[in-house]
């Protein structure tokens, strides 16, 4: 097939989706995103796989920054796979401190849309639960992009399944293939 695939994830939502499905008995270091993302294109062209993360706090862990950093080299041997680093921002709630991934949709849909009227590729692979990336999916389209939804059994966005062209539910077993 010809149909150019670049693949946009949501690293902080598949980040959370994957620790509900499987608590931390299965980390993001042990998945193959290599296979998932080969899954995903099903034998059309992959073009990228772009990636969006906010590195954690040094100073909170420095154990878990550590395992994070270690997790981000991985992801840059990947051919074709581009990680782009957000900010995390350290907010009080309730008296509390709580840190907060920034940027990270914003970057997305950016680079969703400027790609899609770069032409660089024809359909958008979007793994992410988050409805608030509509505007930038109706953008894309308007141009005569495809863009296809990968949701989660656990959780999906009914918003994102209506106005995509396509829609892949994954449960656990689809995703215990690529540990």
């Amino acid at each position: 097939m010809d149909d150019r695939i670049a693949i946009f994830i949501d690293g902080s939502n598949f980040y959370h989706i994957l620790k509900e499905m499987y608590g931390s008995s299965k980390t993001l270091m042990k998945f193959d995103f290599d296979r998932f993302s080969e899954y995903l294109v099903s034998g059309r062209k992959k073009i990228r796989v772009y990636y969006y993360t906010a590195p954690l706090d040094r100073k909170k862990d420095e154990i878990i920054y550590r395992k994070q950093q270690k997790f981000f080299e991985k992801l840059k041997k990947i051919s074709n796979f581009k990680l782009i680093l957000c900010r995390m921002q350290k907010v009080k709630i309730d008296g509390k401190i709580d840190y907060q991934v920034k940027e990270d949709d914003i970057h997305l849909a950016v680079d969703m849309v400027k790609l899609a009227y770069n032409n660089a590729y024809d359909t958008a692979i979007l793994v992410s639960t988050d409805g608030d990336f509509v505007p930038a999916i109706k953008a894309v389209q308007e141009i005569g992009k495809n863009v296809e939804n990968i949701g989660f059994k656990i959780k999906f966005s009914y918003h994102l399944k209506q106005e995509c062209d396509a829609f892949k539910q994954l449960n656990k077993s689809v995703l215990d293939k690529f540990y």
